[in-house]
């Protein structure tokens, strides 16, 4: 009898460990295919599109894809971005930022501080322990995986930190190298933990942007979708301080306009709004102002116009060229670019592979070729390279 309950005992361990593995491997899969999606529609690209996306520089300046546990060297069936779609969408840099909390229930309106769903995926993806209850940690893990997606990609791949780094991967796509750059990005400043010096850890570990705010008032920024929705903080200002003088560039997405109208007038360098959209196109609480915009443009930063219903009030690329348009005419062609929000837990209707179709919205609507490139990256990557400059 007793050897037969330890045999059983032994099958009870061994099925448990068995569920473990599978839930461990299948849960992150399903997470991330629910959460990232396209819902394609009908796009009819024309073989001038065709042959302009061929000769273009994208970048944009916004995905989540490093919040996923998903191989990005390899290609895959789910999200919206990997190397392999980034090469074909012609793309020369992608920004890819990092998330270290989101609020139960999230919504444009309201949230508390108060929970967060990335802990729980942090645990789900069996990622080191040192993230599961840090937000510092998270970034930094994120960082690694870029780096090391850096590292298999054959040369594919490069990190870039240095406006000698964004120079030289130019150079060497108009001499016909098959290179995309990377840029790491932070999702609200809740990641330095109220210690400044913070900042100089992330700087260290590549980060080159950083949003002041996500879903949440935190202690650096109110949200554009938190509780009290406040200005800067007074670590806040001394953070906003900080980065520029770094050389790290200000993103004003998810800030409340409180927040933004601060940073705006405070602002000595060139900032972003990295995703999102225009509330005169689309009125939605976290979209521009006409005012803000204007703001931005004064600086001599950049728009980045997102894909997803909450930026342009619908998946139709069309609905991206007219919030395009609109901040074109109002501050005019060079303060505008792509912000897709790609693997942002949003639905989109391409994938970054099929970037072409925002090109031929931007056809149809009758942009210049000089125009469709500046919006496609020229915008973007000049301010970039100057944004990323330290003083000297």
């Amino acid at each position: 009898m007793r050897k037969w309950l330890s045999i059983g005992l032994v099958l009870i361990v061994v099925a448990l460990i068995a569920a473990a593995v599978r839930f461990f491997t299948v849960a992150p899969e399903r997470i991330d295919r629910a959460q990232n999606r396209v819902q394609r529609v009908a796009l009819d690209i024309t073989p001038a599109a065709t042959a302009l996306q061929a000769t273009l520089d994208v970048a944009d300046m916004h995905a989540d894809s490093l919040l996923w546990k998903r191989d990005l060297i390899a290609r895959s069936d789910r999200g919206h971005i990997d190397l392999p779609r980034l090469i074909e969408g012609h793309y020369a840099l992608q920004v890819f930022s990092s998330v270290t909390k989101s609020p139960k229930g999230q919504n444009y309106d309201a949230n508390g501080a108060d929970t967060d769903t990335i802990t729980n995926l942090a645990i789900i993806d069996l990622q080191p322990p040192r993230t599961w209850f840090s937000l510092l940690q998270r970034s930094l893990w994120h960082a690694e995986k870029l780096h090391s997606f850096a590292e298999q990609s054959a040369g594919r791949l490069r990190l870039i930190a240095t406006p000698a780094d964004l120079d030289r991967l130019l150079a060497d796509r108009k001499s016909g190298a098959t290179v995309v750059g990377g840029m790491l990005s932070i999702e609200g400043l809740q990641d330095i933990e109220g210690n400044i010096g913070n900042l100089d850890v992330l700087y260290a570990a590549g980060f080159r942007m950083a949003g002041l705010a996500h879903f949440f008032d935190n202690d650096v920024a109110g949200s554009m979708h938190g509780v009290a929705k406040g200005g800067l903080t007074p670590l806040g200002r001394q953070v906003v301080q900080r980065m520029e003088a770094m050389g790290m560039i200000v993103d004003l997405a998810h800030a409340s306009h409180a927040a933004v109208g601060e940073v705006l007038a405070m602002a000595t360098r060139p900032v972003v709004s990295s995703h999102g959209g225009v509330q005169a196109t689309c009125k939605v609480n976290r979209n521009l102002t006409d005012d803000e915009v204007r703001g931005v443009a004064r600086t001599g930063g950049v728009v980045g116009i997102g894909f997803w219903q909450g930026a342009v009030c619908s998946l139709d690329p069309n609905n991206v060229a007219r919030a395009i348009a609109n901040i074109r005419d109002l501050v005019g062609i060079d303060h505008v670019g792509l912000g897709s929000d790609f693997d942002g837990s949003t639905t989109t209707s391409f994938d970054a592979s099929e970037i072409v179709a925002v090109t031929q919205a931007l056809m149809s609507r009758g942009f210049s070729e000089d125009d469709i490139r500046k919006v496609m990256g020229g915008n973007v990557l000049r301010v970039l390279r100057a944004g990323i400059a330290q003083r000297g």
